[in-house]
């Protein structure tokens, strides 16, 4: 593995970091911050940890439905049975009984607004393989780790705890950018507040979300509690053009995932500021070639490099362009062959794919025959130095 420090990237990453560490305190047993817009993780603490989720992992079956609704297997109006198994759940319902037929409309707003577990299971058993919750659940399993979600293993459709139902936090957010741009036509019902279905209960009316209505631009997802879980959101907050994803998990009480959780989105929209690294197709440094018709070839990002930095600057930030060198040739042009590594103070480390920015054939007879001449070389003087 090569690690090649560009003088280039160096000189021109000169964003700003002293010795101030810009990590939140966040009290949360886990934690996982994303700026949307540019990719940069804000903040990980134990974010790959697989942890129950409770009520948060009923955005997979939500994510499921959608895909469902948008394939034509399923609509909002169609009414679908209620099983006694669904009937049989306690904790947040909808309440409802074998006799009803329940819109699938109504169901998802009973699952955003009211999390109520029995509609989660009206719609897994409408949608499973086998007809069962269970192999719903095993669905979901497959269809995340298709999404990229590997620390997330579903055994029912709610969140119900269940030795071995878990998610990440890093999971959690996946989903959570999934959900906001595969489907924005469905998005707005996680911002509604309240979901009075059919007056049944009175008690069970409201979003349980703390940040829908204090104007921080919140607007999303899911909350979620079990005593094992502790206390947990995945959230979403939009302010001008940017937003951030924020899961936290392990809270002790609902009054402090209230305050840590808004503490958090003022603190990742207030402390940091967009800062344009390089260009798409800006070469960033240059790689060496091993039997090519060149000797090195050009890194450059594939789009814009953007990151999100803290807003004060006293320093540069550390980068490198890390491969695996020299790079066998032919390349083509545009083929991944590095990373840039960025290492904010106090924040997670940022890996950019860069790309060659030009091809480069393999040598002919000549080059391979200088090539190896020289490796030839090489190793005589070294025979000869070990020898003295």
């Amino acid at each position: 593995m090569t690690n090649l420090k560009s003088l280039l990237a160096v000189l021109c990453l000169c964003s700003a970091f002293g010795q101030t560490s810009w990590a939140f305190d966040v009290q949360a047993g886990s934690a996982f911050v994303k700026d949307m817009g540019t990719g940069t993780v804000l903040l990980n603490k134990n974010a790959d940890v697989p942890l129950p989720p409770a009520s948060m992992s009923k955005l997979m079956t939500l994510y499921v439905t959608f895909e469902a609704i948008r394939e034509g297997r399923l609509t909002l109006d169609e009414e679908l049975s209620v099983s006694e198994h669904a009937m049989s759940f306690g904790g947040s319902t909808m309440f409802l009984d074998t006799t009803d037929r329940v819109s699938v409309e109504d169901l998802l707003r009973g699952i955003i607004v009211l999390s109520g577990n029995d509609a989660c299971v009206v719609l897994a058993e409408a949608l499973s393989p086998d007809g069962t919750e269970a192999g719903f659940a095993r669905f979901m399993t497959e269809r995340a780790r298709q999404m990229g979600m590997n620390n997330s293993v579903f055994l029912n459709s709610s969140g119900w705890p269940a030795p071995g139902h878990v998610m990440s936090m890093r999971d959690l957010a996946i989903l959570a950018e999934r959900l906001i741009v595969d489907f924005p036509e469905y998005y707005p019902m996680f911002a509604e507040t309240e979901f009075a279905f059919d007056g049944r209960a009175p008690k069970n009316v409201r979003n349980r979300n703390p940040l829908l209505e204090l104007g921080i631009g919140a607007d999303g997802l899911k909350t979620g509690h079990t005593q094992e879980a502790g206390y947990g959101l995945v959230g979403s907050a939009v302010q001008g053009d940017r937003r951030v994803i924020f899961v936290v998990s392990g809270i002790d009480t609902v009054a402090q995932r209230a305050r840590e959780t808004e503490a958090l989105v003022n603190w990742s929209f207030r402390q940091f500021t967009e800062r344009k690294i390089a260009a798409a197709g800006d070469e960033v440094a240059r790689a060496e070639v091993w039997m090519g018709s060149a000797a090195t070839v050009g890194l450059t990002p594939a789009q814009d490099l953007v990151t999100m930095v803290p807003i004060l600057s006293a320093g540069p930030l550390a980068a490198e362009i890390v491969y695996t060198g020299p790079i066998e040739a032919p390349i083509q042009a545009g083929q991944k062959i590095a990373e840039m590594v960025l290492s904010p103070e106090g924040m997670p480390e940022v890996r950019v794919p860069l790309l060659a920015s030009e091809a480069v054939s393999a040598g002919g007879f000549g080059v391979r025959l200088k090539t190896v001449s020289g490796l030839l070389f090489k190793r005589l003087l070294q025979g000869a130095g070990e020898a003295s």
